[in-house]
């Protein structure tokens, strides 16, 4: 296994910056994909700033999550392997490194819209208060993290100046409560009588609870993701009724997700599962050439 001596300084640093989480911010840009602009150069160029900005500042939350939860990590088998928690990287650096990366984060904002700023400032502050307080409350956790997702597609229409479908919001909810309840059960499968020790919040959750809950927004998921597809506004908006095609890829994803939970011990990193699991990368980079065919076709 590679302990703290065998990890450089740099590496350290891409490490606790966690640039593989970037995959979540990618929904900054799913308004410039919906929105239908993104031929026209402007709009391409401030949806990338935006999603610049929140990569710096979630990476920057996550340093700070992982300076109050270093010593729950050295309990936990794959979190110990931290840079932080595994002494690769001292703390004082973290904070510098914390403080460049929201404050850059911050001023890329400023530069897009006072507006954006505000939703990403408001995306922040649910992280940070998510870390020290509303972590420890069974389901108000994961409705916490899920707000996170909303926030990031919401923020990315507020950077362009459009307007996100209500069905499309309601849509990216019920997704990642999906995801974050998977990562519960994940959790509890990988940890089991240790996992309330690690998260105390998870002594309150079951697998059979947290399966009924994951199923039942793997529904709702499914279902506000057809009416989106099919309801008169879309229609409309891209001139096209064949929004449905994109229908198979997302059952799919849905029960490959599921799968992947609930046989192989999955889901406990979605940004992980996405990069690591094929089918389910070729799944989404399938909806998405999907879409943007349809869209822009």
């Amino acid at each position: 296994m590679t302990t703290a001596a065998d990890i450089s300084v740099p590496r350290a640093v891409l490490q606790v910056m966690r640039p593989y989480q970037w995959t979540k911010n990618l929904l900054v840009l799913a308004a410039l994909i919906f929105a239908g602009q993104a031929l026209i150069p402007a709009q391409a160029a401030r949806a990338l700033v935006a999603f610049a900005a929140f990569c710096l500042v979630s990476s920057g939350a996550y340093i700070f999550n992982d300076l109050l939860d270093m010593e729950q990590d050295r309990a936990h088998p794959k979190k110990r392997r931290r840079p932080l928690a595994s002494g690769a990287l001292s703390a004082p650096l973290a904070v510098a490194i914390m403080i460049i990366l929201l404050a850059g984060g911050v001023t890329a904002a400023w530069a897009i819209h006072p507006r954006f700023l505000l939703a990403l400032l408001f995306y922040l502050a649910l992280t940070v208060s998510y870390t020290v307080v509303w972590k420890h409350f069974i389901i108000i956790d994961v409705i916490v993290v899920a707000l996170g997702f909303v926030v990031r597609a919401v923020a990315g229409a507020i950077a362009l100046d459009v307007v996100f479908s209500k069905w499309l919001v309601v849509c990216t909810l019920f997704l990642a409560l999906f995801l974050s309840l998977s990562k519960r059960r994940h959790e509890i499968t990988l940890l089991e009588q240790d996992a309330g020790d690690h998260r105390p919040v998870l002594h309150y959750y079951t697998t059979q609870y947290l399966d009924a809950l994951i199923h039942i927004m793997a529904g709702g998921t499914l279902l506000t993701y057809t009416i989106y597809t099919c309801s008169p506004e879309v229609v409309a908006k891209f001139g096209t009724d064949k929004m449905y095609v994109t229908l198979p890829f997302v059952v799919y994803g849905l029960f490959r997700y599921l799968y992947l939970v609930q046989h192989k011990t999955g889901g406990g990193d979605p940004s992980g599962t996405l990069l690591q699991d094929w089918p389910l990368g070729l799944t989404v980079l399938l909806w998405g050439l999907a879409n943007i065919i349809i869209i822009y076709a």
